[in-house]
Parts: structure tokens; C-alpha cells; sequence
């Protein structure tokens, strides 16, 4: 389903290539929202933003497996990820898996509802959740991003 939400999207979108590209370009993005620039550890080979919709696709050559030291958490990533992105949320998100309790859900929400707190919210299509530092989610500098990679 998500490449056929890129064919829909991608008319009037910017579209960036090569993994050092596109890791800048989604971190800017990240931060020009007030979102955490560990949040999506991804390998991107493809980054699209439709500022128009706010649709953002990630696109990376292999699944990927990234395991959030801080939190003891490990997600799965597909090779498409796409969102709705806005001020301090992801929202529509596809591609991303995390395991709660013995069973893999798929994330659909990102969000920090209070920038205060010190916490980002990540949740379920149902509205279930879980709540982590949002330090948990940020890097140092680009040289870290990705080399904790659980698998």
C-alpha cells in the first residue's frame, strides 16, 4: 500500500537520493518539526516530501532492525516507510513495527503531545500506546546514527 501512496504523492514533492543526501535532508525535516532526529534510524536511499500534503516517504535498499539501547526496545524497519508529517507528530506512519508483550504491532502514531515533558508518544491504529524519553530518540551527531544496529 505505501508505494501506491508515493504514486500519489509524489507529484509536487521534493525527492532526494544517496543515503548521505538524504540522512541531512530528514533530519532538517525532523527538526523543522520539533521532532527527535533518532526517531526513524533508517538507511535512506529515498527521501520524498510533498510540503503541500505533508506526506514524507523513506526508502531504503534492506529491511532494517534497530534496537533503542535506552529503552531496551527494538523496531523493525520495511523498506518503504511513509508518514503524514506535522508539528512534533508522525502520523499514518507504515513500515514500522515494534514488539509490546510477545506480539509485533504496527506503529501508526508518533507524537509529542507536550514538548515539556520530555516524553514522545508511540502508538497503534486502535490508539494503544507507550510513552519513552524522548532523549531515548535523539543522536549525538551523524556518525551515530544507525551504528547500533540490533541485528
Amino acid at each position: 500500500m505505501s508505494s501506491e501512496l508515493i504514486k500519489l504523492h509524489r507529484e509536487n514533492a521534493e525527492i532526494y537520493h544517496g543515503e548521505d543526501l538524504c540522512r541531512q535532508k530528514f533530519h532538517e525535516l525532523l527538526e523543522s518539526f520539533s521532532l527527535p532526529r533518532g526517531v526513524l534510524p533508517l538507511d535512506i536511499i529515498e527521501l520524498g516530501y510533498n510540503r503541500s500534503t505533508g506526506f514524507i516517504w523513506l526508502k531504503q535498499k534492506n529491511k532494517k532492525v534497530h534496537k533503542f539501547h535506552l529503552i531496551n526496545r527494538t523496531a523493525h524497519y520495511d523498506t518503504e516507510v511513509t508518514a503524514f508529517i506535522e508539528k512534533g507528530r508522525l502520523r499514518n506512519v507504515t513500515g514500522v513495527k515494534s514488539k509490546e508483550f510477545f506480539t509485533w504491532f504496527y506503529l501508526s502514531i508518533i507524537y509529542i503531545k507536550d514538548p515539556s515533558s520530555g516524553k514522545i508518544e508511540f502508538a497503534i491504529a486502535s490508539g494503544l500506546g507507550s510513552s519513552f524519553p524522548i532523549s531515548a530518540f535523539e543522536i549525538e551527531n551523524d556518525k551515530d546514527d544507525g551504528q547500533k544496529n540490533g541485528s
